[in-house]
């Protein structure tokens, strides 16, 4: 008699568990919508009474139906300049040689920095080739850049000094 009592038990329990999962993604709220306009759209909810918010070392929870998210864009942009640039030996251990195909006299410059973003050196361009002394910088990656009049970045290179 008891394994027949058992049985119905356990089918309520598991129908139970099942139906406060299935329950688990919704809320009940007095109104809510989409507003579009020429600039977007923006959904919206009204109603939602309690909430809290949890941050820790590694991020924030929040409880809610709606999230404010942003999505960037992260990317090179092409340059408008139609250069090729070469930098070798690389590693180097003395001296860079940065090579311009194409170099028709326009006032390009090159910026030296560290790993750490610091300017180290910074000069102009003035012919097909120009060396770039390395002998008196550490042994670490360092990063060029070469740029235009502008200061608008053309290419960047990541150099190691042995």
């Amino acid at each position: 008699m008891k394994k027949n009592q058992t049985k119905p038990i356990v089918l309520i329990m598991t129908g139970l568990l099942w139906t406060s999962f299935a329950q688990a993604q919704n809320s009940i709220n007095a109104s809510g919508g989409d507003a579009i306009g020429s600039g977007g759209t923006v959904a919206y909810s009204v109603g939602q009474t309690f909430y809290t918010t949890n941050s820790g070392t590694t991020g924030t929870v929040e409880q809610g139906v709606q999230h404010a998210y942003e999505i960037y864009s992260l990317g090179i942009e092409d340059s408008k300049m139609d250069i090729s640039l070469i930098i070798f030996p690389n590693p180097t251990t003395d001296n860079l040689t940065l090579k311009i195909g194409d170099y028709n006299n326009e006032k390009l410059s090159y910026q030296l920095y560290d790993m750490q973003g610091k300017l180290l050196k910074n000069d102009e361009i003035k012919a097909e080739q120009t060396q770039i002394e390395m002998k008196d910088f550490a042994r670490a990656t360092y990063f060029i850049n070469v740029v235009n009049k502008n200061n608008e970045k053309i290419e960047s290179f990541k150099i190691i000094k042995n």
